[in-house]
């Protein structure tokens, strides 16, 4: 297909609900009723669906290879939600991971508001048995005290998944944080500042550090970039990453045992140039040859 025409699908990979021998799984939660303030995520899984067609053109930079020689990527399409009935949203998306990663392949998710990573992390910890590691880019540390177990709110909702048991705060790390909160939960934080002091290259140290080699759930809310790089977003907060350095700390992720993933918050309708759109759609086509050289150098999910 032409790179401006076609039916539009992640990085052109074939549309199918077809699980068999898919590596990893591409779909969409397009859910933005948890938004505090713009909304409109509900388009970001299209929006990065039709940036990452000229990405599908050549082999990606820096990594010199076609990551589908090596690893079966799949577009399942987007979780069905009831939007007009609260009460079915958490359990509809658990039931779309569940049936994903019963199959044994890697899901990469497509946001919708930050509030999606919830019953996802629902999900995985329940196929991993245990707590997970958390890899969180963000503006926002999402920890703030939650209304109740049926509050549907995308600043609350880590949490909640740290009292729940769903993720480890100690062995977990917030990367690009720029909001305060009186209670970070006890994860370990690499603030904005941090990251432009020290650079790309100690942050990716020190979340290795932390992570070691524990299941580890990587959650990517675009608004950790600075609204230069990613105004398209609801909250957007000044003094964020470059996508350079974003891009940066990703690639070097193959150590991490990467169970599952997300890019969450684009919106689309206060993008500009589709500049936001289309740094998901870079930082979800680095996580894929991340995993594709953990396939090929059998390192896989443990």
């Amino acid at each position: 297909e032409n790179t401006f025409a076609g039916v539009l699908s992640f990085l052109r990979r074939k549309y199918t609900r077809d699980l068999a021998g898919a590596d990893v799984v591409v779909s969409g939660v397009p859910l933005d009723l948890a938004t505090t303030f713009r909304p409109g995520a509900r388009f970001g899984p299209a929006a990065i669906r039709a940036a990452s067609v000229q990405l599908a053109e050549l082999k990606p930079f820096p990594w010199g290879f076609d990551p589908f020689d090596d690893l079966a990527v799949i577009d399942y399409g987007d979780c069905w939600l009831d939007v007009h009935d609260q009460a079915t949203i958490v359990p509809a998306i658990v039931e779309h991971a569940r049936g994903i990663l019963a199959s044994g392949a890697t899901m990469l998710t497509f946001g919708g508001d930050h509030f999606v990573t919830y019953p996802l992390l629902k999900a995985h910890a329940e196929r991993f048995g245990a707590a997970l590691s958390l890899v969180h880019f963000d503006a926002h540390c999402d920890t703030w005290h939650d209304e109740g177990p049926a509050t549907i709110n995308h600043g609350t909702m880590f949490r909640r998944a740290a009292n729940e048991g769903l993720v480890d705060p100690a062995r977990s790390v917030q990367v690009g944080i720029r909001t305060w909160n009186d209670d970070f939960m006890g994860f370990r934080l690499l603030d904005a500042p941090w990251v432009h002091e020290n650079g790309p290259a100690a942050a990716l140290a020190r979340i290795l550090e932390i992570v070691g080699d524990r299941p580890a759930y990587l959650t990517f809310d675009i608004d950790c970039l600075d609204p230069a790089y990613a105004p398209g977003t609801g909250t957007p907060v000044p003094g964020g990453l470059t996508t350079a350095q974003a891009l940066a700390i990703v690639r070097g992720l193959e150590p991490a045992n990467l169970v599952g993933m997300d890019v969450v918050e684009v919106a689309p309708a206060y993008d500009a140039s589709e500049v936001t759109a289309l740094a998901a759609a870079h930082i979800a086509s680095d996580l894929l040859c991340v995993l594709r050289n953990r396939k090929v150098k059998g390192l896989g999910r443990r």
